[in-house]
């Protein structure tokens, strides 16, 4: 009985006849209602697609990550107190508000339409069609309705994940919504105008009242704005030096990356693929990794510099010895990527006469061509990536050595005595961290030249015996000439650049003392007079560096002309011998001269860089030694301890240690509580000032007691 009855009710589904013309029915509707039924289809499935997706990658990370935390003991819930402390402010404009309103009247319209359509179905209103005819037509404002659906659900989710943007494949979305929605209308008004009201439908009528909001969709997804303004937290209210929590902020990815990566650097094309596209943020910078960070590579190298200092008590410690202590694991890699880059750069001028005499016809082994020319391009290829990544070394470990001497000068200004200060003024400290530290780690570019020139020479001189024989040696003479030439001119340079170097320290110590005292300057009219002292210091500096310079010039001629002096005394020699110069050994001789010449031409440079470091580092290493704050000058107390902010008991306090018979003050004696209004008062010149910074600890302390409450 019940079968009969399904039979009766639902006779169109009893065979697969009715399923063939239901399929018939809706392949007969309209071109337009098709392409509607199937885009709108095919995107909600990849919209489906695309958001699970998304969860599966997110299940699996977090399932990584859980299992990493697990593995290691360390969970990162600083990420969680990140977000809760930043607090971002979210906006939610009118725009936004009006593209979701828009997209919820589409869908209610729709729903409508089908409700209409399905009692219009129902009750057998509709005449004109069959049931499988009436089904096919439900079917366009089902699927759209199921569109719509998920439609407004994306555009929902913009205002939960806080995006300024929607989402690319909504946007895509309703500009084809809005072109078949167009479509429609230029035939349903060729219909109604040929037609009349015969043509008005519900499909048509619910076309009509859509169109506007699809229009308004349409340009809300040419602009890409959502309307969802997220205001970050002011900088104002954010601290200076914000501690990275790990996991919470992206690392520069040299850190993770592997061999291909740092071959060819593609560790660069994400934040290249963004420079790219706009330019660059700040959020954009990834953070340099634990070991590339200032605070690492200053704990390094001030631990080699106190270890230095207290082995060598009676001596004067090597500021370059710690440095290099210190930082010999980065200059050993870049050592072996220059050394490999000098070995392939030669085997081009080497094999030069085999691939010439293979020229003429002289082949010594079948398919010599292809090999010589593999070699060269091998040779070639190893040479570009070991010399890039050389300079990148260079370039890392220069950016070690200055962040790591600049924090400890820093904080030796800080720390630094009284007396000291004296000799060691805030302009000459400005000198240390902008001159002498910058100089100290440029040298990185030269560190190798020291080895590598001698090895340059030595590969240079087998390769011009096996050309030019016996007038090899007179390459070597030629290139000893040229080098001892510079040595009494190098050593003259380095007396002009400690000259050069005290006179700029001067000038800055006279320039910050006239600034500091500007008032006294202006109420004594004595403008004219400190100018044109000042002028005086710095014709004294100009006239150093203007020996130092033509020192420089000098050397550079010399070098610059010796390539030309090297290669004309080796030919001439060889002439002079007898020798027989094949068009194969030119060729390689001259190569090799070619690839002489750009150390030689550097030398010069290497013999100025050379002095100018050696000055900085002895600068800079006087400065480390001088002597610091005394620790015990002052005893700090915690909190709730006691009730006195201030005390000293029997303090005798002298600006200069050695002189103690004749103290600065004496006999200081006093209790703050706290909550006190203490006023200090007297005549000037009655030691004001020095009573207070002795309560600072910044005077030497002889005697007594300085206690204070924090």
């Amino acid at each position: 009985m019940a079968v009969d009855e399904i039979e009766i009710l639902s006779p169109t589904f009893s065979s697969s006849g009715s399923f063939e013309t239901l399929w018939s029915a809706i392949l007969g509707l309209p071109l337009l209602e098709l392409v509607a039924i199937c885009a709108n289809l095919t995107l909600s499935l990849l919209f489906l697609f695309v958001v699970s997706a998304r969860k599966v990658l997110v299940c699996v990370g977090r399932g990584v990550r859980f299992g990493k935390e697990n593995i290691t003991g360390n969970a990162s819930p600083g990420c969680v107190s990140v977000d809760l402390e930043t607090r971002d402010v979210v906006r939610i404009e009118t725009w936004f508000k009006l593209s979701v309103l828009s997209c919820l009247y589409v869908l209610l319209v729709q729903v409508l339409l089908l409700g209409f359509d399905g009692v219009a179905l129902i009750r057998g209103r509709d005449l004109d069609v069959d049931l499988d005819l009436g089904l096919a037509l439900l079917s366009v404002p089902l699927v759209q309705g199921l569109a719509w659906v998920v439609l407004s659900f994306s555009a929902l989710q913009c205002k939960f994940k806080a995006s300024e943007r929607f989402p690319i494949l909504l946007r895509l979305w309703w500009v084809m919504l809005f072109g078949i929605c167009l479509c429609g209308l230029y035939v349903d008004g060729k219909g109604v105008w040929m037609e009349g009201s015969k043509h008005l439908r519900s499909h048509v009528v619910a076309n009509f009242t859509i169109t506007p909001a699809l229009a308004f969709l349409c340009i809300v997804a040419i602009r890409g704005v959502t309307g969802i303004k997220v205001f970050r937290n002011s900088e104002e209210h954010q601290p200076l030096l914000v501690e990275e929590e790990p996991g919470c902020l992206k690392v520069t990815p040299y850190t993770d990356a592997g061999l291909f990566s740092l071959a060819t650097l593609s560790w660069l094309n994400p934040l290249l693929s963004i420079g790219a596209k706009r330019p660059l943020e700040l959020k954009d910078i990834p953070l340099v990794a634990a070991k590339d960070r200032s605070k690492t590579n200053y704990k390094v190298l001030n631990s080699n510099w106190e270890r230095l200092k207290a082995e060598n008590q009676s001596e004067q410690p090597s500021l370059a010895w710690a440095l290099l202590k210190s930082f010999w694991k980065e200059a050993a890699c870049n050592a072996v990527f220059a050394g490999v880059t000098t070995l392939v750069s030669y085997v081009g001028p080497y094999m030069i006469s085999y691939f010439v005499d293979y020229l003429v016809g002289k082949e010594i082994f079948p398919h010599e061509g292809y090999v010589l020319a593999g070699v060269f391009f091998v040779a070639k290829l190893v040479e570009t990536f070991t010399t890039r990544q050389w300079y990148l070394g260079v370039d890392i470990l220069g950016m070690h050595v200055r962040s790591a001497l600049t924090a400890m000068v820093y904080r030796k200004g800080l720390r630094i005595s009284s007396l000291a200060k004296q000799s060691h003024t805030s302009g000459e400290v400005v000198n240390y961290m902008a001159i002498d530290v910058q100089r100290v780690g440029d040298y990185s570019w030269y560190l190798h030249d020291m080895w590598m020139l001698p090895l340059q020479i030595v590969l240079a001189l087998a390769i011009l015996y096996k050309n030019v024989g016996i007038a090899a040696i007179a390459t070597l003479i030629a290139t000893i000439i040229s080098i001892v030439v510079t040595v009494p001119i190098a050593r003259v340079q380095e007396n002009y650049q400690d000259k050069l170097m005290a006179a700029k320290d001067e000038r800055m110590r006279k320039t910050s003392e006239c600034l500091r005292n500007m008032r006294i300057l202006k109420l004594q009219a004595w403008e004219d007079r400190y100018r044109v002292k000042l002028e005086e210091m710095r014709g004294v500096e100009f006239k150093w560096l203007r020996k130092a310079l033509y020192s420089q010039a000098f050397i550079t001629f010399i070098f610059w002309s010796s390539p030309i002096f090297v290669s004309a005394v080796t030919f001439a020699t060889s002439i002079l011998l007898g020798g027989q110069l094949t068009a194969g050994g030119v060729l390689s001789a001259l190569a090799t001269f070619r690839i002489l010449q750009e150390p030689l031409r550097n030398f010069p440079d290497l013999v100025s860089t050379m002095a100018q470091t050696k000055v900085s580092l002895d600068r800079l290493s006087g400065f480390l030694l001088e002597e610091e704050l005394q620790e015990d000058a002052t005893i700090v107390l915690p909190q709730g301890i006691t009730n006195i902010a201030i005390e000293i008991k029997g303090g005798v306090f002298c600006w200069d240690p050695s002189s103690s018979s004749r103290p600065t003050l004496s006999g200081i004696s006093m209790k703050v509580e706290r909550r006190m209004r203490v006023a200090v008062c007297g005549m000037v010149g009655s030691g004001k000032s020095s009573f207070l910074l002795c309560i600072l600890g910044e005077i030497p302390k002889i005697s007594g007691e300085v206690c204070w409450c924090t």
